[in-house]
């Protein structure tokens, strides 16, 4: 455990880390996007376990497009792309037109962002891990990010019950254009490594 945390001394590899924890606390968690889709399209509960399907067809359509785009113009930009996608969602949730071919649309979004982010984090945090620490490093960002998803999730839900769903979101969407900066700032988009 010491060492695999020890890897935080190296600059890059930090860098990495923290730009993922504050994308992580910025992102809303599935289950509040979801319930703010039905929400806003009013559609019944029955219909609501089939929201995450709409989000994994658009992942699994598009994983391995953007993980071969990635490795073309470089994981940086696709990974900061993948969270511009987030943003059109949390735009159209509030937003987007009413209507259900725009719910399709947003789930599809949505489901690109996965394709644009998770294994692309991974691609690119792995060149800078010593390879006998590599999956402990990724373990490290992993953690990192389940503990700031557990609080993103806690926040949302505080702000959304005083506050209203208007709010949160308008928060998070505000919390994510500082992770975009912050983003660009940190990780080095220019090459493809």
């Amino acid at each position: 455990v010491h060492a695999a945390l020890r890897l935080l001394g190296n600059r890059r590899f930090a860098a990495v880390t923290i730009c993922s924890i504050l994308f992580s606390f910025a992102q809303i968690s599935d289950a509040f996007v979801y319930l703010l889709l039905q929400r806003r399209y009013d559609f019944q509960l029955g219909f609501f376990p089939l929201l995450s399907l709409g989000t994994a067809i658009g992942y699994i359509v598009l994983a391995v497009p953007f993980g071969r785009f990635a490795d073309r113009v470089g994981r940086a930009r696709v990974f900061l792309l993948g969270h511009v996608a987030l943003l059109v969602v949390y735009v159209l949730m509030e937003h987007g037109p009413h209507g259900w071919p725009f719910l399709f649309v947003i789930l599809a979004i949505h489901g690109s962002f996965y394709a644009a982010t998770d294994g692309v984090l991974m691609a690119y945090a792995s060149p800078l891990i010593p390879e006998h620490l590599r999956t402990s490093g990724m373990a490290v960002i992993q953690t990192g990010n389940a503990v700031s998803n557990l609080a993103s999730s806690t926040i949302f839900g505080l702000v959304w019950t005083v506050w209203g769903p208007g709010t949160a979101v308008g928060g998070f969407g505000v919390a994510l254009v500082v992770a975009l900066v912050l983003g660009l700032v940190m990780l080095p988009i220019r090459s493809r490594s």
